[in-house]
């Protein structure tokens, strides 16, 4: 069976180039994937969402995790629920159809459906593939 310490996970940027090489390490355990982030910064997700094509610019992946460090805020556009805040020694469950802010210096752990997540990083892949060609994002 697989297991790994979080900072041990594989660079993201093997199947997704665009993120670079440094703080996102996934891997796909079965039907889930298993990511490791690391934040440097504040970080609004909401324009990289709009950019990359997803419906309603917000992330279709519901996310389960846990912080080690930071403070990251959910927010769900077009709908009456309230932004959520997810800080340091706190698990959580964000839905889909949300939008991530990492208000500061953040390392997280998450488990996601594989499948969704890799609708939500295809499409980040493809806006920082327009960018780098001179596109608008």
């Amino acid at each position: 069976m697989p297991h790994a310490r979080p900072e041990d996970l594989p660079s993201g940027s093997q199947r997704w180039p665009a993120l670079g090489e440094g703080g996102f390490h996934t891997e796909k355990w079965g039907d889930m994937e298993v990511g490791y982030t690391t934040v440097p910064g504040p970080l609004d997700c909401s324009e990289m969402y709009k950019a990359g094509g997803l419906p309603g610019g917000v992330c279709p992946c519901p996310h389960y995790g846990y912080v080690f460090e930071g403070r990251l805020r959910a927010r769900y556009p077009g709908s009456d629920w309230p932004d959520e805040v997810i800080e340091a020694g706190e698990a959580y469950f964000i839905p889909s159809g949300h939008v991530l802010i990492y208000e500061e210096a953040s390392r997280v752990l998450e488990l996601n459906p594989a499948h969704a997540l890799q609708m939500c990083m295809d499409a980040m892949q493809r806006m920082a593939e327009r960018t780098a060609e001179g596109g608008a994002a």
